[in-house]
């Protein structure tokens, strides 16, 4: 099963905020999962994928980057998306299918946004998902606290299927590489 780990929006001024919006819910902590998870991904050699969003900042100068913290290792794929999907309007879909990819893992920002529709997104294109518990993050809503926002989505996201794929969320300290979706079948 050849596998990618897909880190979406995972920017500067998205991770630390601005003067009109709070950085996410525990960034130390996203950015180390983040990290963490990039180093076992090196290790075994899987296809790591940085997506943009060209929101961020303007699209443009160092809040648009991914954050200056994050590893990115050499000849690192970046999408630069115009929407909340990371596949629309983008060569992700097709880049993944030409290097024959069927199982994703997914971390990055904003949960109730553009991780959530990514997850929903790709397991319609026929992936397996793996969303990394605690490899997500956002900010407090109106209604609810980051953390509430990060718990329901990690509950509704768990076992989230489209007929022949589906998604699973697994903890960092999970072996996430070994997938687990055929146990469930």
């Amino acid at each position: 099963m050849k596998q990618a780990l897909l880190i979406i929006d995972a920017q500067q001024e998205l991770i630390d905020g601005n003067d009109e919006q709070k950085p996410v819910y525990e960034k130390k902590k996203l950015i180390q999962t983040i990290n963490n998870v990039v180093e076992e991904a090196v290790k075994r050699d899987i296809p790591i994928l940085f997506v943009r969003d060209e929101d961020v900042a303007g699209g443009e100068g160092e809040g648009f980057q991914v954050h200056r913290e994050i590893t990115i290792p050499p000849n690192t794929p970046m999408f630069n998306k115009q929407a909340t999907n990371a596949f629309y309007e983008t060569d992700l879909l097709h880049y993944l299918q030409g290097i024959e990819v069927s199982h994703l893992v997914i971390m990055g920002c904003q949960t109730e946004y553009c991780i959530d529709t990514a997850v929903r997104t790709a397991t319609v294109n026929g992936f397996d998902v793996t969303l990394v518990e605690d490899g997500h993050s956002t900010t407090d809503s109106a209604e609810l606290s980051a953390a509430q926002i990060i718990a329901h989505h990690n509950r509704i996201l768990h076992g989230h299927y489209n007929v022949d794929n589906f998604s699973v969320v697994r903890d960092s300290e999970e072996p996430l590489f070994e997938p687990i979706h055929d146990d469930y079948r």
